[in-house]
This record gives structure tokens, sequence and C-alpha cells, in this order.
């Protein structure tokens, strides 16, 4: 059995996993990117139990990614939008999505698609190399230790 933390590893993305892995958790930032604040919203379009949301809007909260602000007095009632490292999951989120499309299609094609709001046209994430600005592929991508 895997353990739930990633301790003692000094891996980038055990780090990232640490903080969105969870599954609840990435599904709550991507219904924010898709413009969902309030707790029913997240209620309604994730059918997630109401303390699981709780507790994952909290630790979301605490980590930076969504704050947490009041949009009602009486009673209070609060809204979670998306942090700058909140929104900065966009390009995440994209790739995982794109990578679903391409590797888990489904008969009736992508759900969602990433449009630029300035245009329309359809938004990729692509890879570029910052030495030579050439889009590289997976078999071109070597990650290496740095220390």
């Amino acid at each position: 059995m895997l353990p739930r933390t990633y301790e003692g590893q000094d891996c980038n993305l055990a780090r990232s996993l640490e903080v969105i892995g969870e599954r609840w958790s990435l599904l709550i930032v991507r219904s924010a990117l898709l413009g969902v604040k309030r707790f029913d919203g997240f209620l309604g379009t994730l059918q997630i139990a109401r303390n699981v949301l709780t507790n994952r809007l909290g630790r979301l909260v605490d980590l930076g990614i969504l704050e947490r602000v009041p949009y009602q007095d009486k009673p209070v009632r609060y809204e979670y939008p998306l942090t700058p490292m909140g929104r900065d999951l966009t390009t995440a989120v994209l790739a995982l999505m794109q990578w679903g499309d391409r590797n888990l299609p489904t008969e009736d094609g992508p759900p969602r698609r990433a449009e630029h709001i300035g245009c329309d046209g359809h938004v990729h994430v692509r890879p570029v190399c910052d030495g030579c600005a050439r889009e590289v592929h997976g078999e071109e991508v070597a990650v290496r230790r740095l220390r």
C-alpha cells in the first residue's frame, strides 16, 4: 500500500500532488476555473458529500489555492474564488483535459473545450523549448535531476 504523503521524496511532482493530487481537490479547482464560487454551486456541479466539500474547500483555502470571501451577512455565507496561485493551475487542468481527450475518448467527443476569450480559438497546452522556441514532443524530453 502506498503512503498517503510523499515525505522524503525530493520531487516537484510529488510536492504538487500533496496540494492538488486528491481527486476532489482538482475537480473543485476545475469547477472554480469554470466560474463556480459558492458552496452550493460546487455541491450541485460535483455531487460531492457536504462534509467532504467543506473539508476540501478548507484545505484549498489553507494552501492558498482559493480564498474565502464573505458575500452575505445574515447568515454569513462565503464565496471561494481562485487566488493567483489557483488560477495558475489552468495549464495543468488543460493538459489533463487534453490528455483525456486523446487517450480516453468518448463516442460523443469531448464534453468541454478550452477557448481563448479574445477570439474564441481553441486553447492547447504544448511544451515549448525555451532555447529554440520549438514545440517538443514527449519522446524529445528528458527530465534530469538538478541536485
